[in-house]
């Protein structure tokens, strides 16, 4: 996905997951409200259209009920991955809550007549965060809970889960933190050589 940094920076950023990309790219309480995207069910849609899940924005219909249960599941699923990479385990409450909205009936999945995969429409909100909660039943428990990292570089706070095949992920973005860290040993180096 692309993000869009209070700064003004657009960088790629890989969550991983479904479920991370929702808790690290569209903003929440405290110190996430400055990258808060979903205002109304149509926000909702339009990031569904460009998440992993990728329900084209037309196709979804959401309320802003469901809009609000999309916005609890995004505290719940960040207060666990933070808890986790903090070395604590996910608090009852937000696994409650997850639990709660996973139950629920995800989109169902078609074939298009032209091959390709497609959902039977409308998808609503309900629908589409069930799929998330799932997802993130998956993500909060081993073993890819013992993936996920938060970025490395002291003033962000991305989580993501890492995929790489040694499992040794520092960066929320290469573009962004990675190379911040890049050019600032590089600036050590030369000082202090």
């Amino acid at each position: 996905m692309r993000l869009r940094h209070p700064d003004g920076q657009v960088f790629s950023f890989d969550a991983g997951t479904l479920s991370l990309e929702l808790a690290c790219t569209t903003g929440g309480e405290g110190f996430r409200a400055r990258f808060e995207i979903l205002h109304t069910p149509p926000d909702l849609a339009r990031w569904v259209a460009g998440s992993r899940l990728g329900v084209p924005a037309a196709d979804v219909r959401a309320t802003g009920p469901e809009l609000r249960l999309v916005k609890l599941l995004r505290e719940a699923v960040w207060a666990g991955a933070y808890a986790l990479v903090t070395g604590t385990p996910v608090a009852a409450r937000d696994a409650d809550t997850v639990n709660e909205i996973a139950a629920g009936p995800p989109p169902v999945p078609r074939i298009a007549p032209d091959g390709t995969p497609t959902w039977r429409r409308p998808v609503t909100g309900a629908q589409i965060a069930a799929a998330i909660a799932r997802d993130a039943v998956g993500t909060l428990t081993p073993p890819a809970a013992t993936r996920i990292r938060m970025c490395g570089a002291d003033d962000c706070y991305l989580v993501y889960l890492d995929t790489s095949r040694p499992g040794n992920r520092r960066w929320c973005s290469m573009e962004r933190c990675g190379n911040r860290a890049k050019v600032r040993g590089h600036r050590q180096r030369k000082e202090h050589p």
